[in-house]
Order: structure tokens, then sequence, then C-alpha cells
């Protein structure tokens, strides 16, 4: 089997790169996705508030995970970079709201960003496992 049938691109509607790179890449139950944002999905403008930046990015996690063919029960590990690693309050608050069970969580790391541009608070990937 070759690499190109063999590896599927993950793209979803209402967030996408400025490169051309998909969304996330699936290549048997293995799912990683890019860098996802919290950019407003109607608008494409990035919020101002880390709140609804944060809201955003876990829309747009949840979604890129469904559109390759799993959900979010199906992440095992999240990495995210914070433009003040200090303030993760609203991320806490989305974390919960898509991982409520404390048994069944995956794995998550906090990074700092300084570089951060065009107005962006948050960003982070994700690993998923489909069965």
């Amino acid at each position: 089997m070759s690499g190109q049938t063999r590896r599927k691109s993950v793209h979803i509607g209402g967030f996408k790169h400025v490169n051309p790179i998909p969304n996330a890449c699936r290549i048997g139950n293995l799912v990683m996705s890019g860098v996802i944002l919290g950019r407003d999905p109607a608008t494409n403008a990035m919020p101002e508030s880390l709140d609804a930046q944060c809201a955003n990015m876990f829309a747009h996690m949840k979604a890129t995970v469904e559109a390759a063919g799993g959900s979010t029960s199906d992440i095992i590990k999240m990495t995210v970079w914070l433009k003040d690693r200090g303030n993760r309050g609203p991320l806490n608050v989305e974390w919960l709201k898509m991982f409520p069970d404390e048994h069944s969580r995956p794995a998550r790391h906090a990074l700092p960003m300084d570089n951060m541009d065009g107005g962006a608070l948050v960003q982070c990937d994700f690993t998923a496992v489909i069965d």
C-alpha cells in the first residue's frame, strides 16, 4: 500500500491553515493534528479574549477528530501553547467541559509561546487513537 493511499488528510470547514496543509492526518488508527488556533469559524477573526479563543479552539479540535472518524474520547494527548502560561483558567474551563470524567482524560502539556502572532493567545495540537 502506498503512502498516498494509506495516509489520509483531514479537513474541516470553517477552520483551515493558511499554508497547504490539512487540519490533521490519519494513518491507520492514529490521528495527529496540526496547530489549532482559536479563530472564530464564521468570521475567521481572532477574538480578543482568551475565553473565546479557548472555546473556539476546543470546538475546532472536536470537529477535527470527528472529521477523522473519531470522537473526543479518542484523544490521548493534547499539547497547548499559551502566551501567558500562568493563565490556564479559561483553558481549564473548556477542558472540563470536553473531558468531565476525571478517570478518562487525555494527557496534556502546557508550554509558553512568546511569538504568537495575529492576536493568538493560545493554540494546541492533539493525538488521537481511533478504533
